[in-house]
């Protein structure tokens, strides 16, 4: 018998009420376009939750959901609902903002689904033990793939948001200035950016292009020579060894990657083979000025890149590994809960 998941998050977001201000319905209509699958709810009355859990197996609460939700989901767990109940976490907070991870209620789950190792430890020594699971981002390679015909490919491209100044320092660095000394092309996506930002941008002959539907990643890397992974200073500094999302849908999509300084802690990629590190900004450069000029490196970089996403990083893989989650909880002396 097939195993029922629900993934449970409150669409009355952040995100979602400033893509509403900001492109209107129509940019919802197409996320649904582009991912027919999914049927998000943009607000949970009591009646909406007890019928997604009803029949559900399995269910995974993100924490980025309102407390309020996050507690009345354990606490039908906590009154004998049958399904296994897990918290994802894919954020930094809880290092950033410990007190309000710590005001969350997750008494009644079963399980917490971290996006590294590093994170996975924290979990740990807080009292979760064994019932903290690695549970890393992947490719959905159904979305994520080479174009079918390879066109001429230009310049650079970064996809990212500028957020609450977490990696100015890092773009200026590794991103900008290179770009600049080298006078390469550069078309910067993503959101947040203030003015001051903007104007970064300019003077470094960046073109900003502002918010792009991730459906729509794919047609852009495809239109670029290479990309770059800048992550964020707490990922960087204090959770090493977790990567961005775009740097496993870069790959899935064979566009060589240079990655600004980050601690592959857990052997998820082959440096130097599937992407290059650049350990300092002038490194950054030389590496851009490698690809510029080497088409055979491009072509290197992009399929060993791709090779590894394939045997390890892809929404299957994760799936299984989900599966064999759920199964070592259910097996697993009943404890109780963090």
């Amino acid at each position: 018998m097939a195993t029922r998941i629900s993934c449970v998050g409150c669409c009355a977001s952040w995100s979602r009420e400033n893509l509403l201000r900001d492109h209107g319905a129509e940019a919802l209509a197409a996320f649904g376009s582009a991912f027919p699958d999914l049927a998000p709810h943009a607000h949970f009355h009591r009646a909406d939750l007890d019928r997604m859990l009803d029949r559900a197996d399995v269910v995974i609460v993100h924490e980025w959901n309102e407390p309020a939700l996050i507690a009345a989901i354990g606490q039908r767990r906590r009154a004998g609902a049958r399904f296994t109940l897990l918290f994802h976490d894919t954020h930094h907070r809880v290092v950033s903002d410990p007190d309000a991870m710590r005001r969350l209620d997750l008494s009644g789950y079963d399980g917490v689904l971290a996006f590294g190792a590093v994170l996975a430890d924290i979990y740990r020594r807080c009292g979760w033990g064994a019932r903290a699971f690695v549970w890393h981002e992947a490719a959905d390679t159904r979305l994520f793939r080479p174009p079918v015909v390879e066109g001429r490919r230009q310049g650079v491209v970064w996809i990212g948001n500028w957020g609450d100044d977490e990696r100015s320092d890092e773009l200026r660095a590794f991103l900008f200035r290179p770009i600049s000394r080298n006078r390469m092309r550069l078309d910067v996506h993503g959101v947040r950016y203030p003015d001051h930002a903007v104007a970064a941008l300019q003077r470094a002959g960046a073109r900003y292009r502002g918010w792009l539907p991730n459906a729509r990643v794919p047609e852009v890397f495809a239109r670029h020579m290479l990309t770059v992974h800048v992550p964020r200073r707490f990922y960087a500094e204090q959770l090493p060894g977790i990567p961005t999302i775009r740097m496993f849908e870069a790959l899935a999509c064979g566009i060589p990657l240079v990655s600004a300084p980050w601690q592959d802690c857990e052997g998820l990629f082959r440096a130097r083979k599937d992407y290059l590190q650049a350990r300092t900004p002038a490194e950054m450069g030389r590496h851009m000025r490698a690809l510029r000029a080497d088409r055979a490196l491009r072509r290197s970089l992009a399929a060993h890149g791709l090779e590894t996403i394939h045997r390890r990083h892809t929404c299957t893989h994760r799936v299984d590994e989900l599966l064999t989650i759920v199964d070592t909880i259910r097996a697993a002396p009943k404890v109780a809960a963090a």
